[in-house]
């Protein structure tokens, strides 16, 4: 059996480490090539960088920044944000990144992901989900997808997601954009077309530290065959432990992500990793 993977997220804005609640109301969490710095003196399994901004405000993201981060640290480090094309995918990677997310643009263009999975390797590539509650949520509506570009743009991914029936539904552009695309359905279309992993967000929880949606969790990872990163609401190291489980009423996840926690000196890697184990969840145990 796998061993399960803590993994620090670094949700960076104009060259900083920041945190918000729901993508909001950020507060300065520092430099990230000193945040990086620390989590991998702390032996966290992975760290994953993403660029907050750079899809909402149509740029790249900050490859300095991304190269920087990965000459200092020796962990897997997954790099997302502002990836519109394959030769972005290529160009992270070529920075130091060991994977490369998309969202935004795999929802544009669901093709992208199977041509990045045949050209770069699936071991490479991450999709991430921004996802929400149909019914409500405190998503950041500052657009929505009624008509114009973005309405034709995610045409071809609701067609194909059109099957599911799940009480989620994906945002892009950081949340900011709903699209009326199923999340599990758009998860089983993304693991079909050579995704390695699926990073789920609950943008009801993110930054709120209330826990995890296990449920939206379980619906994902029972549905794919492929690993499923937890993000989103994981405020001790018994939410991580609760997202990690296969018990039933587990998330099914192999991996959690956090940030909180982790960013405000709440905990450490170590102290949760070892709480998880106690929980009975296998991961790899923190030196000394």
């Amino acid at each position: 059996m796998l061993l399960k993977r803590i993994i620090p997220c670094l949700d960076v804005d104009k060259g900083r480490v920041v945190k918000g609640v729901r993508y909001v109301d950020h507060v300065d969490a520092g430099d990230p090539v000193e945040v990086a710095q620390m989590y991998d003196t702390q032996e966290a399994d992975e760290i994953t960088f993403l660029d907050i901004t750079a899809s909402h405000e149509g740029r790249r993201t900050l490859f300095d920044i991304v190269a920087r981060t990965a000459e200092t640290v020796f962990m897997p480090l997954t790099v997302g944000g502002g990836v519109r094309g394959l030769q972005d995918v290529r160009d992270l990677l070529n920075a130091g990144a060991d994977k490369v997310s998309i969202m935004t643009a795999a929802v544009q263009d669901p093709e992208l992901v199977a041509e990045a999975a045949a050209k770069i390797g699936s071991a490479n590539l991450v999709v991430a989900i921004d996802s929400r509650r149909r019914a409500g949520g405190a998503l950041v509506e500052e657009e929505r997808t009624d008509a114009g570009d973005d309405a034709r743009a995610y045409a071809k991914a609701r067609a194909l997601a059109a099957k599911g029936d799940s009480p989620w539904e994906v945002a892009t552009h950081g949340g900011r954009r709903r699209t009326g695309i199923d999340t599990v359905a758009w998860a089983r279309c993304m693991a079909e077309a050579g995704a390695g992993e699926i990073l789920l967000t609950s943008m009801d929880r993110d930054g709120t530290k209330g826990g995890y949606d296990l449920t939206q969790l379980r619906a994902v990872a029972d549905a794919i065959s492929i690993p499923v990163i937890a993000s989103g609401g994981g405020g001790s190291a018994e939410d991580l432990a609760a997202a990690l489980s296969d018990d039933p009423q587990g998330g099914h996840c192999q991996a959690a992500l956090a940030a909180s926690i982790f960013h405000f000196g709440e905990t450490t890697i170590p102290e949760v990793k070892r709480r998880i184990a106690k929980l009975g969840v296998r991961v790899r145990p923190p030196a000394g």
